[in-house]
């Protein structure tokens, strides 16, 4: 069983497993972003990681050490420099696995691994929610802020609305006596006429 074990060997001896993983970690740091197997990948993560995070305090010491573990000159030039400028605020987490899919051989998962701060999508599709996130909040006091004059404008309308009906009252009340008028008397005649009759008959 392989309880507690948590070393993927990767099918490989111990000096061949390291030789490989300080290759590709030298290549992720000139290089930015390499393409691996997502296995590797995540052996991959616990190597560089700690070594950038030394990459911080530029020291001899520090620097010693992590040529004793990338073997070569250009990446620690190029960790010392411009990687740890870049990667200075951050507190861990420098790298990211991105799946592409299955490989058509052997059909191993498929990574691509990237420095995280190097990758001008993902950094700036990070900024931008978080400048969102403030215009939202602006947005939400902009808009009661619009919706306030609307109100006002619905205010002034009811206001003015009684100015006109007050003109428009005088119309239909001189129109509504008039038709009354002349309704009553044809109304009334015939009552009149009718009364006459039967007064008439009476006698």
């Amino acid at each position: 069983m392989n309880h507690g074990n948590k070393v993927n060997h990767l099918g490989r001896t111990s000096s061949h497993r390291k030789a490989m993983l300080s290759n590709m970690a030298g290549s992720l740091i000139i290089h930015k972003k390499i393409t691996t197997t997502v296995a590797k990948a995540k052996e991959l993560r616990k190597f560089v990681e700690p070594l950038i995070t030394k990459a911080k305090d530029n020291t001899t010491h520090s620097r010693r050490m992590v040529f004793s573990a990338l073997k070569h000159k250009e990446p620690v030039k190029e960790l010392f420099g411009e990687v740890a400028a870049k990667v200075a605020d951050r507190p861990g987490g420098y790298t990211r696995i991105l799946r592409t899919g299955n490989r058509l051989g052997d059909n191993a998962e498929l990574c691509i691994m990237e420095l995280v701060d190097f990758n001008e999508t993902y950094t700036t599709g990070k900024k931008a929610p978080a400048k969102t996130r403030r215009k939202r909040a602006a947005g939400t006091g902009a808009k009661k802020s619009v919706e306030k004059p609307a109100k006002e404008a619905k205010t002034e309308e009811v206001v003015a609305a009684p100015a006109h009906e007050d003109e428009v009252k005088p119309v239909h009340e001189e129109a509504a006596p008039e038709v009354p008028q002349t309704e009553q008397p044809e109304e009334g005649t015939p009552d009149i006429e009718g009364k006459t009759e039967s007064a008439e008959e009476a006698i």
